[in-house]
Parts: structure tokens; sequence; C-alpha cells
């Protein structure tokens, strides 16, 4: 059901050779790119009318209008099952506790007497979120994206999900219950490229956003691609991931389990068990058959993902060894099942986030920790971070210097302009004390 890679005996590769050995799903970006190129550009030319033809072409379903109306919202919020409410309501709660954290303050730095630069933090204008809506339906990924973005102070938020056929063409109905609980009112039945492109570009309906967050599908991820640099992206979300590096005294029921859980979110998800002992590898092995059998979407997505290159048990001499392992691997979740979990969680370098000890599995981040569940994927954890207030805010440095701490440094900047032969830099300031040169 699951693979093996035996890194035993031998030492271990360092850099790029070690990452080459582990699994990994094929995720063409690329490839995808070429296909969502001519449909932003569309949307871009016939918005909300291509929006429309699109949703007949790929959901199915016969719009007259992308903008979902208030009134939904509100119905979809009364018919919520009250349980799936109260559940939503502490997600929110403990994202908001943990977010609020996250707030960064103006800080003054005086540099020298009468010289002072200041970073102040301004959210983006407009952010545009996208909640998936394929195979599950994600409520809780409202919740992430729409959490730091409210405390980050962004003033203008809006939503898209793709329209769903049983539903009149309306988003998922508990999508648009989240969006109620949260104070979100615009909202688009859009999924795919298209809805990043609306919210690029604009439309008739929708105003263009500076920035685009919220995992989605390989054609979501294309469009991301196409208009980074016009707008501001999260991250070219991939397949999900989980590694878990665990020694003998990981209990095989929980580590077993955990693997599935990623795994019935796709075909393509990544379930990778990094351990030195060979007895948790074959316990693990025998636990995923009954454990597999007794759940749901084994055939459409737990096997495929299980038994996919993607997916693997790799087997190591030592948990230092390990250790690097699951840091070349860089995993979107990384869960640490050992003696002394915490220490060892500790030392990671690279992973979205890490889940400590056999009571925070990955299912308690993905709704109820507090912590933020749009991670990086594909080995991204090496140089990116997950969504969070600061995804949402930019540093704006402000300079105030008198004449005198001008003055003082005059002759440094003069240098290093003429230096670099751009002699107008150092002009600018000569212009200031009648093209003299102060003394230091």
């Amino acid at each position: 059901m699951i693979s093996r890679i035996d890194l035993r005996g031998d030492t271990l590769p360092e850099g790029g050779a070690l990452r080459d050995l582990l699994p990994r799903a094929e995720f063409d970006v690329e490839a995808a790119l070429e296909k969502v190129r001519p449909i932003c550009e569309d949307v871009h030319h016939r918005g909300t009318a291509a929006l429309i033809e699109y949703a007949q072409k790929f959901d199915g379903v016969e719009l007259k209008q992308v903008r979902v109306p208030v009134e939904a919202l509100k119905t979809a919020l009364d018919q919520l099952d009250p349980a799936v409410r109260a559940a939503l309501e502490e997600s929110i709660r403990r994202a908001r506790i943990v977010h609020r954290n996250q707030r960064r303050s103006e800080h003054v730095t005086q540099v020298v007497p009468g010289g002072t630069v200041t970073e102040k933090w301004v959210p983006v204008e407009r952010v545009g979120l996208y909640a998936p809506g394929g195979r599950s339906v994600y409520p809780s990924s409202v919740v992430m994206n729409v959490v730091p973005a409210q405390e980050a102070g962004v003033e203008s938020i809006a939503l898209a999900s793709p329209p769903q056929k049983e539903f009149d063409g309306l988003p998922h109905p508990t999508i648009l219950a989240a969006c109620a609980l949260l104070g979100v009112d615009e909202v688009y039945a859009a999924g795919g490229a298209q809805a990043v492109a609306m919210f690029a570009y604009g439309t008739e309906e929708c105003a263009p956003a500076n920035m685009v967050t919220g995992p989605g599908n390989i054609w979501v991820a294309a469009a991301k691609r196409y208009f980074t640099g016009k707008i501001g992206i999260d991250t070219e979300a991939g397949p999900t991931e989980i590694a878990v590096l665990a020694d003998s005294t990981a209990d095989p029921v929980h580590v077993a389990a955990d693997l599935i859980s990623q795994a019935e979110h796709d075909p393509l998800a990544a379930a990778v068990l990094v351990t030195d002992s060979a007895e948790l590898a074959a316990a693990v092995e025998k636990e995923l058959e009954p454990q597999v059998a007794a759940t749901k979407h084994i055939e459409d997505r737990i096997k495929p993902a299980l038994a996919g290159r993607q997916s693997a048990i790799v087997l190591v001499d030592s948990l230092e060894d390990g250790l690097k392992v699951v840091d070349a691997y860089g995993a979107e979740h990384l869960e640490i099942q050992t003696a002394d979990a915490a220490a060892w969680a500790a030392r990671v370098r690279n992973a979205g986030a890490i889940f400590v000890g056999p009571w925070s599995p990955v299912s308690l981040g993905d709704y109820c920790a507090g912590s933020n569940h749009v991670l990086p994927t594909g080995g991204c954890a090496c140089h990116s971070s997950g969504l969070s207030v600061q995804s949402f805010l930019r540093g704006i440095h402000i300079v105030d210097y008198t004449r005198d701490a001008l003055a003082e440094v005059t002759h440094h900047v003069v240098t290093l302009a003429e230096a670099e032969d751009l002699p107008a830099h150092g002009a600018a300031l000569k212009a200031r004390f009648g093209w003299k040169v102060p003394q230091a």
C-alpha cells in the first residue's frame, strides 16, 4: 500500500542530492500555465460574461450573476447545523487569539541625533480570498484566510468559491455560512483560474484586488504564477503533505491514522513516515490496512495517495539522520512523534507547521489549534512561511533627518555615489549645502 525508501547504512548525501531521494508528487504548474493563460485573458476582456461561460463549461451551472446575494449568506447561516456552527465559531475564536498576537507595531529607530528611521506596517487595501470547492468543502479555509486578513486590518475582503450544481449555482452553503459568521458579505461563485483572474483584473461586479490568497488546485496555482508581479500571492500551493518523524516510542495506530488523514484530501496528497525503527515501520504498514478499509474515499483518494510516488516510509539509521531527512523534505505539516519530541521539534529548520507529540495531530491544526493551515508545500517551507497577519502587511520605512544630521553623513554618501559612478546621487546632497561637501 505504501512503498519504502531505505537510507540506512550509508552517509546521507547533502542538500539537493538528499532531496532527490525523497518522495514528491508531480505537480507541473508550468504546463498548466499555458492552459490558464487564455482563460485569464478572456476574463480580462469579457469580465462577468466570461465567468458565467466558464461556470457552465467547468462547473455545469448556469449563472445569471456571479456575486452571491447577501440573502443567500444569511440563509446558509440560518440553516447551518448547530454543531457545525459551534465548531466554526470555536475555530474562529482560537484563530483570532493566535493571529491577533501577530500584529506588528510601528517602531522608531534613532540612527544618529536628528536622524530617525521609522518602520510602519500598512495592510494591503483589498484582498481576494479563494476557498476550494472540488472534492471536498473547506469552510476551514475560509476561516484561515479571512481571520489573518481581518486582524491585519485589511479594509476590503472578497471571497470566491466554485459554483455548485447541487446548490443552484451558489458555492457550498457551509462556505457561505462561514463567510456570514466572519462578516464577509462580498462573495463570488467563481472557481479555478477564472476566479484568480477576476480578482487580478476586476470585472463589472468585482473590483480588482491587491493580493490573492488561499489554497486551490493546479489551475489556481498556475493562475497565481501568471499574475505574480501584478498582484501579491501567498504561495503556489500544491498537493497537501504530511511527514512524521517517529521513533520506537510512537504509537503505530496514531501514525497510520495521521498518514491517512492527509491522504484523504487528494490522490496526489503525500504521506511520509521517517523513522529509525524498522519495527515501527512494519507496525504502521500493518495498521494501515484495517484503518484504510474502515474509512471513506478509499479508492478515489486514499489508496492512490498512499501508493503514489509522493508517499513512502523512509528508514534511517538514527533520529539525527531523520532530522536531516525532514529538513531536506521541508514538509507542509511535520509531526514529531518521538521521545523528547519538543527537543527534536526545536531543532527543525524547514516545515510549514510542526506538531509536537502524540496529542498534537495535524488534524487539530487543520481546524482548531489556532494556527493557520494555509502552508507552503512542495519543499517551499525552506524559504516560505504559512499565511499569517504579516502576509497582509507591508513594511514602509519613513526617513526623517535634520540639516545637521544630513551634513554629518554627506561626505560618506558622496563617496559611495562616486564609487558607484552615480555622481548625481552625491550632487543631490551637495546642492543642499551650496555644492560644498560639509566637513565631517
